[in-house]
């Protein structure tokens, strides 16, 4: 791993924290099991631990294959979020509003993963200038 795939992790980590704590907020999901539950309202072990390290993974993998690969990671990834996160909510440790739709999780990682990995190319294109 390199200093533009940690950078990138640490955007990931910091935007997906705010973004937890904006829907925590809004009541639009909750995270009945967390660590640290009395100081934090989001699962901070997702956001601070496991995000960043799938993230230089998914990075990783993505510098490996052409444009066309690159998305086709995008739109797998994104789906196998919904599916992981309706897992999770049988397993207790998610828990949605009734407005909240899964179509939600699909287009918010599509666009997450896209802007972290256009992040990602930006730095590497400005590190090669």
């Amino acid at each position: 791993m390199n200093k533009h795939s940690l950078a990138a992790a640490l955007l990931a980590a910091l935007w997906s924290t705010y973004l937890d704590l904006y829907f925590v907020g809004k009541g639009l999901y909750a995270f009945p099991w967390r660590p640290f539950a009395e100081l934090f309202p989001i699962n901070i072990l997702f956001t601070l631990i496991v995000l960043p390290i799938f993230m230089m993974i998914f990075l990783y993998w993505a510098a490996q294959v052409n444009g066309w690969g690159k998305a086709g990671m995008i739109l797998f990834i994104s789906l196998l979020m919904t599916i992981l996160e309706k897992f999770a909510e049988q397993l207790g440790l998610f828990n949605h509003s009734k407005e909240w739709q899964h179509l939600y999780t699909f287009i918010g990682y599509l666009l997450f993963l896209t802007v972290i990995m256009g992040f990602h190319s930006w730095l590497r294109r400005s590190a090669d200038e």
